[in-house]
């Protein structure tokens, strides 16, 4: 099955799941050098006159480096058959593995970005503003940063123009 480009407007889909239930997969770099990892965390919705969408990533994983070198990643969706790949993608850094390898997806070039054969609905995304969310940033006092951070180091949110957007035929 090939990739049919179209316009945002022709879309209709619930950002909630999609994003949050079923996941995405963000990758950056070129088709010789290229990293992937699953996010649940992200918004879609309108900036600055652009189709956006707002993701967020560690800057200790791997693809982070990915997406700071690069000026696009894409955003792709899958259906639920391949939620064992994207769990495997959340959960393996490709510092240590071949992603690709060990999930059976197939790299594609898609627009400016790298994607999947296998995704259903791709999105590529051009980087326009970033900020690194901080403790002292929640306005609430509700647990968010133990529940969500601990340890960990704190997101870097990248809102990015949707260019493009490809569906399945």
């Amino acid at each position: 099955m090939s990739f049919k480009k179209i316009d945002l407007s022709q879309l209709c889909f619930d950002p909630f799941t999609k994003i949050g239930k079923e996941w995405m997969l963000l990758t950056a770099g070129s088709k010789e050098k290229f990293n992937t990892m699953t996010a649940s965390w992200g918004q879609m919705g309108v900036l600055w006159n652009k189709n956006v969408l707002t993701c967020y990533i560690r800057p200790n994983r791997y693809t982070y480096g990915f997406v700071e070198e690069n000026e696009y990643f894409t955003a792709s969706f899958f259906k639920e058959e391949y939620r064992k790949a994207l769990s495997f993608c959340g959960a393996h850094s490709g510092r240590d593995c071949d992603k690709v390898k060990e999930t059976g997806l197939t790299p594609t070039e898609m627009g400016s970005g790298m994607s999947f054969e296998e995704a259903d609905m791709v999105f590529v995304c051009r980087k326009l503003y970033s900020y690194d969310l901080k403790e002292e940033g929640f306005l609430t006092d509700d647990g968010i940063p133990e529940q969500f951070f601990g340890p960990q180091p704190y997101h870097r949110a990248y809102i990015a123009e949707i260019t493009a957007a490809y569906v399945k035929e």
